[in-house]
């Protein structure tokens, strides 16, 4: 077993001066912590793994497709494998817990 806290995690992160901590990758996973400040604009491209987002705090838009939605804290969001998305419209600091299937490499 492996346990993980989220502010633990954050300030990893921010120690490391990234938007991104990867914190586990297993043989068919991988997850991590993803943040944007309000304002900033979100560089991602398609990945080629599935995803899901998990919105710990923080308010935006995304974009997946052709398809946007607003999410906020308690928000869950699914990438398809290739789709490109983008979160934008970042009105509060953004956290947003991420899985990846298979891991990311």
């Amino acid at each position: 077993m492996k346990v993980f806290r989220l502010d633990d995690l954050d300030a990893e992160r921010a120690a490391n001066q990234g938007a991104y901590l990867r914190f586990l990758r297993e043989r068919t996973m991988s997850a991590g912590l993803y943040a944007l400040k309000a304002g900033e604009s979100d560089p991602q491209k398609p990945h080629a793994q599935d995803e899901i987002y998990l919105v710990v705090s923080g308010r935006a838009s995304i974009t997946v497709g052709e398809e946007t939605t607003t999410v906020a804290r308690g928000s869950v969001v699914y990438v398809p494998a290739g789709t490109p998305h983008r979160f934008h419209h970042i009105s509060e600091d953004l956290r947003v817990m991420v899985v990846f299937s298979p891991p990311e490499p």
